[in-house]
């Protein structure tokens, strides 16, 4: 079993303990509750501004790299995005190896104006009502950890709440199972999730088989200026980067040095 593997049974084994908890009825009614008081804010139209458009991620640890940062308030980090140039934010919200929850979620709502992204490895109906209840303008969908029937359900689902989704994928099969479903935004995950290795040259791969219509994210190992000097080069629309702002001690600071002009 990878590691991919390992965290999505992990999360289906949570999501009964959730179910038995709130029954998926209560979570719709709050997930209409609040879309009804507060609409989704267009996340993939923040990625379709003119430039290059930055997901800035608050993420407190992984698996790969352990621990990230201690010791800063959520609250902070996401109004530091926010006035560093971000135009969305990306929120992990998986408790065992990422520190996340949707507390985390629904604090960062109260905290930015950006359009909100549930980063998690959603698999089922529930977690789509969850995302829409706690704050969340879209959703990550995995195409590795979802069968093509549970895809195209959960991209039923979103809709159903007006949440955009970002379908992420790995390689050039996981792209023609996307594409079947012609989503609006797909992400390159520059990350090998089986292997947690990293390269940086699948956006560019994977990018030439996209239409021009295609909203497109760049998403895992991209830290330097150059590394967004290539991507914008090539056409790719938006990145989503997380660990090096994380790291940062002035994240606000680190985002505008790979924004603004060298």
């Amino acid at each position: 079993m990878n590691e991919l593997e390992r965290i999505v049974a992990r999360g289906r084994e949570e999501l009964v303990a959730r179910r038995a908890e709130r029954p998926l009825q209560a979570v719709h009614a709050a997930a209409l509750r609040r879309l009804d008081a507060d609409p989704p804010r267009g996340f993939a139209d923040a990625l379709r501004a003119p430039g290059l458009s930055v997901i800035a991620e608050h993420k407190r640890r992984s698996p790969s790299a352990g621990v990230i940062r201690e010791g800063v308030e959520l609250e902070d980090v996401v109004s530091a995005y926010e006035r560093g140039g971000a135009r969305a934010v990306s929120v992990l919200t998986e408790r065992t190896g990422f520190g996340g929850s949707l507390e985390d979620l629904a604090r960062a709502r109260r905290a930015t104006s950006l359009p909100l992204l549930r980063k998690d490895f959603i698999v089922d109906d529930y977690q789509v009502a969850e995302a829409a209840a706690a704050g969340a303008d879209a959703i990550l969908l995995i195409v590795a950890a979802l069968a093509d029937d549970e895809l195209g359900a959960l991209l039923g689902h979103a809709a159903g709440y007006g949440l955009d989704v970002l379908v992420e994928v790995h390689d050039g099969a996981e792209l023609d199972r996307a594409r079947a479903f012609e989503p609006a935004v797909i992400g390159v995950n520059n990350r090998d999730l089986t292997t947690l290795q990293v390269d940086l040259e699948r956006t560019f791969e994977l990018r030439d088989r996209m239409g021009a219509d295609t909203t497109v994210v760049s998403e895992s190992g991209l830290r330097t200026r150059e590394d967004i000097d290539r991507v914008a080069a090539a056409g790719i629309d938006a990145v989503l980067i997380g660990e090096s702002l994380m790291r940062s001690a002035d994240p606000e600071g680190a985002l505008r040095a790979l924004l603004e002009p060298a």
